[in-house]
């Protein structure tokens, strides 16, 4: 439940009521049922699925039609069922009263999907219902199949741009082109509207004006709405611009010969996870604070920062969403600031929340999960957001990204748009009302990922999705995706991304689309939960289909607890749990921790085999278990079929950061030094596992956002990274903004207050230093990407679990090396009897490295005994 929860960063009160009332309509009585029958005509209880047959909640099974038109125009439905195959595709209405269009009546679906359409019935009693119809299924049996061949939004020829549009609702649609109105054509046969336009289009702006009917409103509109295929935009996204992103002007100085990095397969990939501004906009050695240009600065801090991660084995930056998102205004000139001494208060003041957030919704800073234009470089990271200056610049961060040696990920928003019907920020829904949006059972836009639901179950959706990533990945040069809610997707639609990148070779396209990466959030919820609605892309669907996902079982395991515990200092494996317990009571009692602790274990031993469902182990019971034997709030532990299935990570964007978590979970007389090293030994549960992982940009150097939970809106002072440990860690800039926080501040006061948490220079370089030793250990040695699960299982083993072991130790052999987690503030010897006589010695990384407490860490042959010290990761190595 906390990785559904999780995603209620963008949610407002009002939101989380309307989605607790689209779960309530999930699962309607009886008696709520037959009272749908009278419902309003703003609601939509049927559902037209193709061109036989339509569905309607709550009717009775006797005759009924479809009225369209006026002036008595309609479609006659006789009783019927939905057959296998439509049971199959819509496994969510199998329940419900079916009817099938008649015969005679079929060629009138084109007219009648082109203005208001009402389903009515008239029930023996005399009494007559009527009812909105939804329509995505019928748009695609009737058009899909053509229209998915189609290029959408401007594609040039010879120099000539053909602008084209998928309306088939739509009465009329006209371009508007540089403030004079072009008709366009309409394919029967697709729905697809097309203009063919001249030469000296190229660089005007356009909107297209769509005449179509509105169920929202309840008429005919005519919508002034920019192309969902745009390839460029004016400033805050007014007008598309008719742009050739092969245009040579567009490309910088040697974007043709662009060297990558090395790829890294996804079961190898580290990644950091980066938010485009807060990487440069405080960093006073950048010249482009705040802008894509920043990665450019070659000598700044920031970019020496990732080389020197880069040079150890960070293989790929994540960057959070970067495409065209509604919530920053993008001229400069528009965006206020904080108009308060902000430094100026104490560290424990909640004046500078106060004052970030009288200004947030109209500062430069948002996370950005409130796509726009899905296609388009955000303009507010542009120098100049008018036109395509943010093309060519955001093609420059991808050559500063790869010339440090890093490849470049996108976070990508398909999931949900910023708002539906006729709100001005909804382009897709004012173009095809009612086709894109995901539709609830009474035809309510879907809510549960707090803003208006997609759905890529519809075939233009899905369309849109692949079009959009294979452009990413084609005139940008994307190294991989990573997925918001991939779980809301089905399967078959990241899979057919997954194919149609794989279908992108360096001869043809420029890239070699089998090398780009994909992973995504698989959480479980909503409307679509349980697969209601398709097969998801979920975590125990995704298995084996070489697209990973996050790994929350270990993540909690390490951190402790959950992201949304009214008591935030619930520890876990790194935090303390039994081993150096705080005071708060919802630890339980000693026996409870430790019995807590051990099982928590036994999920970190699951998530270091890559969260391998088949993978066999002793549990701390004593028992022989499966990784999908393992609990999880209910749930298996294991789900994943190979390495690479699961994304292990400590810490990302949402909730707490690390170094945050730790604050509130430490004991507070936990001193600097130690709770850098606790942070390496947590980081170090994702490093050292099989598969790929993450880091938040930043927790190597102990970042914080003074304990903020959801940062998503609360501006550069709580989310900018700081390279320079003089600058602090970002721990004691105020209280966190109320909105998601307050409940927390008496937790938080305390910690902000005291000057021991503010780390200093020494630690902050050396908890850096010792994480990437972490990642130079990983990256030279290949027992840590081993390709199959038959291969982990034979190399990988945790020879010291059972009922005898340590509570806050983990010790796994894996092929030449042991590495032992030593999570307890005390010295801890691992004896493994069957290694006596073998010969090891501390990884010669480590052994030199910055870090001489874990120099310290020895090893005796005799006993086959693992010395090391307290809070500290050690890989020992077998000398041949």
């Amino acid at each position: 439940m906390s990785s559904t929860l999780r995603r209620f960063h963008r949610c407002s009160a009002g939101a989380l009521v309307m989605v607790l009332g689209a779960a309530a309509l999930l699962v309607s009585s009886p008696q709520q049922m037959a009272q749908a029958a009278s419902s309003p005509p703003d609601k939509a209880l049927a559902q037209w699925i193709d061109r036989d047959t339509v569905v309607w909640k709550g009717a009775e099974r006797s005759s009924a039609r479809l009225e369209f038109g006026g002036r008595g125009a309609h479609i006659r439905l006789a009783p019927g069922s939905l057959s296998s195959a439509e049971r199959a595709a819509y496994p969510h209405l199998t329940g419900y009263p079916a009817f099938t269009v008649d015969p005679r009546d079929r060629h009138l679906a084109g007219t009648a999907l082109r203005g208001k359409l009402m389903a009515a019935q008239r029930a023996a009693d005399g009494r007559r219902t009527t009812t909105g119809v939804q329509i995505p299924g019928v748009l695609d049996d009737l058009y899909g199949a053509r229209a998915q061949r189609s290029a959408l939004g401007p594609v040039f020829h010879h120099g000539r741009p053909t602008l084209s549009v998928w309306a088939p609702t739509a009465r009329t649609v006209a371009l508007e082109l540089d403030g004079r109105t072009v008709p366009m054509r309409r394919d029967d046969r697709s729905g697809v509207w097309r203009v063919q336009g001249q030469r000296d289009w190229a660089g005007k702006p356009y909107r297209y004006l769509v005449t179509v009917y509105a169920p929202t409103v309840g008429k005919t509109v005519t919508n002034k709405v920019t192309d969902p295929y745009s390839t460029a935009l004016t400033a805050d996204s007014a007008r598309s611009l008719v742009t050739d992103l092969d245009d040579p002007r567009l490309a910088p100085d040697g974007w043709s010969r662009l060297a990558k990095p090395a790829a890294v397969p996804l079961r190898r990939a580290r990644i950091q996870e980066l938010h485009l501004r807060d990487f440069s906009v405080e960093d006073r050695t950048s010249r482009h604070p705040g802008q894509y240009l920043a990665f450019t600065d070659r000598r700044s801090d920031g970019m020496r920062h990732l080389r020197s991660l880069a040079r150890s084995g960070t293989s790929y930056v994540h960057l959070l969403p970067a495409f065209d998102f509604a919530t920053a205004p993008e001229r400069r000139a528009d965006q206020t600031r904080p108009g308060c001494d902000l430094v100026s208060y104490a560290p424990d003041s909640d004046r500078q929340q106060d004052c970030v957030g009288k200004t947030a919704a109209r500062d430069a800073y948002n996370w950005g999960y409130d796509p726009l234009h899905y296609t388009v470089p955000e303009g507010s990271y542009a120098s100049d957001p008018d036109g395509t200056a943010r093309t060519v610049e955001f093609r420059r961060m991808v050559q500063g990204l790869n010339g440090a040696g890093l490849r470049t990920v996108m976070d990508v928003v398909y999931n949900h748009t910023p708002a539906s019907g006729q709100d001005p920020r909804s382009v897709l829904d004012r173009i095809v009302p009612g086709y894109y949006q995901r539709l609830l059972d009474d035809g309510g836009v879907a809510t549960s990922t707090c803003c208006s639901g997609t759905a890529p179950e519809h075939l233009m959706m899905g369309k849109l999705v692949v079009d959009s990533v294979v452009t990413w990945a084609r005139k940008y040069k994307v190294d991989g995706f990573r997925f918001d809610l991939m779980g809301h997707h089905p399967k078959a639609n990241i899979l057919a991304v997954r194919k149609a990148l794989d279908a992108l070779t360096p001869q043809k396209d420029g890239v070699d689309g089998k090398k780009i990466i994909l992973y995504g959030e698989g959480w479980n919820f909503g409307e679509a939960a349980n697969d209601a609605r398709f097969v998801q892309a979920t975590q125990r669907n995704m298995a084996g289909t070489g697209i990973a996902t996050f790994n929350d079982r270990a993540r909690d395991a390490v951190r402790g607890g959950g992201p949304f515990d009214a008591d935030p200092r619930v520890q876990g494996f790194a935090s303390g749990l039994a081993t150096d317990p705080n005071s708060s009571p919802g630890n339980g009692t000693p026996a409870e921790q430790r019995a807590r602790l051990l099982h928590y274990q036994d999920l970190l031993k699951v998530g270091l085999t890559g969260n391998l469902a088949d993978y066999t182990f002793t549990d701390t019971t004593g028992h022989r278990v499966k990784g999908s034997q393992v609990d999880y709030n209910g749930a298996p532990a294991g789900y994943a079929a190979a390495p690479g299935d699961a994304l292990a990570y400590a810490d990302a964007h949402d909730n707490e950061t690390l170094y945050d978590a730790l604050a509130y979970k430490l004991p507070p007389h936990t001193g600097a030094a130690d709770r850098g090293r606790m942070q390496v030994l947590a980081l170090a549960t994702a490093a050292l596992s099989q598969g790929p992982a993450l880091s938040q940009a930043g927790s190597d150097l102990l970042r914080s956002k003074s304990l903020d939970r959801n940062s998503f809106d609360s501006g550069d002072w709580f989310n900018a990274l700081h390279w320079n440990c003089a600058d602090g860690n970002g721990f004691g800039r105020g209280l966190p903004p109320a909105a998601d926080n307050k409940d927390k501040w008496p937790y938080a006061r305390p910690l902000l207050a005291d000057p021991a948490l503010r780390p200093g220079c020494a630690t902050v370089r050396g908890t850096s230093a010792a994480y990437r030793d972490l990642l130079r250990i990983h990256a030279t040695e290949p027992a840590f990407g081993l390709p199959t699960a038959d291969r982990v299982q034979s190399a990988l083993s945790f020879p010291l679990s059972g009922k005898d072991e340590t509570p806050g130790v983990l010790t796994m052999r894996l092929d030449d090396l042991v590495v032992v987690f030593n999570a307890t503030p005390d010295r801890q010897r691992q004896t493994v009897p069957g290694l006596a006589g073998e010969r090891y010695a501390l990884h010669p990384v480590q052994a030199g490295g910055a870090d001489r407490v874990t120099a310290r860490a020895s090893y005796a042959s005799g006993s086959g005994t693992f010395t090391v010290p307290g809070r500290t990761v050690a890989v020992f190595r077998r000398s041949r």
